[in-house]
């Protein structure tokens, strides 16, 4: 059984994205979005015109610094592998998101990072509002970065 990391956030977070659950390289590292290829850390770089250091503490200060804060829907999986499809069928419990957005009240819009991650929200909190970003996992060939920086801009 895995489980998720902890929820980076801060009284001063003002957007989450959500993943729906670390890959095998994200749990060999601890940290979330682990897999060099992944996009994440890039758009964020060229977003906010600055470099990010490989340091799992430098980019947990990088995201507090600039306002988001970061988890996953999932929070156990018995899955083996990194795939979507295999994690929707093998959710063994799930991250409590409504609490988080009632004790962080300044997290004014959730973003999801990948279909998996909206699927899931809408499976488990229906009443959370989400917005869907394309997902920046090396599998995704289709990726346009437009959607991310609209969203940034919400914490610039």
């Amino acid at each position: 059984m895995s489980e998720c990391f902890a929820p980076i956030v801060d009284m001063n977070s003002k957007i989450l994205i959500l993943g729906s659950f670390p890959s095998v390289k994200s749990r060999a590292i601890q940290f979330y979005y682990g897999n060099k290829q992944n996009k994440i850390w890039k758009i964020f770089e060229e977003f906010f015109g600055e470099k990010i250091s490989s340091s799992v503490d430098f980019k947990k200060e990088f995201l507090l610094r600039h306002k988001i804060a970061m988890w996953d829907v999932v929070k156990k999986s018995s899955i083996k592998g990194s795939g979507d499809l295999e994690l929707v069928k093998k959710v063994e419990e799930v991250n409590d998101i409504p609490l988080l957005l009632k004790i962080y009240p300044n997290i004014k819009k959730v973003f999801c990072n990948g279909k998996a991650s909206v699927e899931l929200m809408k499976k488990y909190f229906p009443k959370i509002e989400v917005s869907y970003l394309p997902s920046t996992s090396p599998a995704n060939v289709s990726f346009k970065k437009e959607e991310w920086f609209n969203a940034l801009s919400n914490v610039k």
